[in-house]
């Protein structure tokens, strides 16, 4: 069986799509986690399935009792909280502008033009995720390395981004002609 030699191979059409919206994934799962300051997925209701039954109904009657929703924590819960919406925001940007620049079959300048905008946009958002995210690594009690994995992913969309964009330099050269 023969292969294709990778620096022959060509991008797959939809890796540029398919790998952003993995990524959506991973970090939203990772914004749950309240950027790494948990183990766990974020659960604001108390979990005592761990506990012996007796615990578990002393804990559940003390916050019953004193009205206790939430417990504090080592960081401010604002913080936490605006993090999660950019970076949110962030994310759903990063597709909704692969997704419409996809959209788009540049038949004229005009079209080109708004493709390559989309492409921008896509790869300025991944490229604010990573400053939020350099931001929470300053502030918060995390481990860096639990980023990393992060960053290697938005890292590989940009490049994904930025060599989708290049290919389509090329086919679009001929419509300034």
């Amino acid at each position: 069986i023969m292969s294709v030699l990778k620096r022959k191979r060509k991008q797959s059409k939809l890796e540029v799509y398919n790998h952003a919206v993995k990524m959506r994934k991973d970090l939203t799962m990772f914004l749950l986690r309240d950027l790494g300051t948990k183990r766990t997925v974020r659960n604001m209701r108390i979990r005592t399935d761990n506990m012996e039954p007796q615990d578990a109904d002393l804990l559940l009657g003390i916050t019953e009792k004193y009205n206790l929703t939430k417990f504090p924590g080592d960081y401010p819960e604002w913080l936490i909280e605006k993090l999660r919406d950019s970076i949110w925001d962030y994310l759903r940007g990063i597709v909704e502008n692969i997704t419409m620049a996809y959209s788009i079959w540049a038949t004229n300048e005009s079209e080109a033009n708004e493709r390559r905008i989309c492409q921008d946009r896509a790869i300025g958002y991944c490229e604010s995720i990573l400053k939020e995210m350099e931001l929470a690594i300053e502030i918060l009690p995390v481990d860096v390395e639990k980023y990393m994995p992060y960053v290697e992913s938005i890292t590989k969309e940009i490049a994904l981004l930025k060599g989708w964009r290049k290919n389509d330099n090329k086919r679009f050269s001929e419509l300034k002609k």
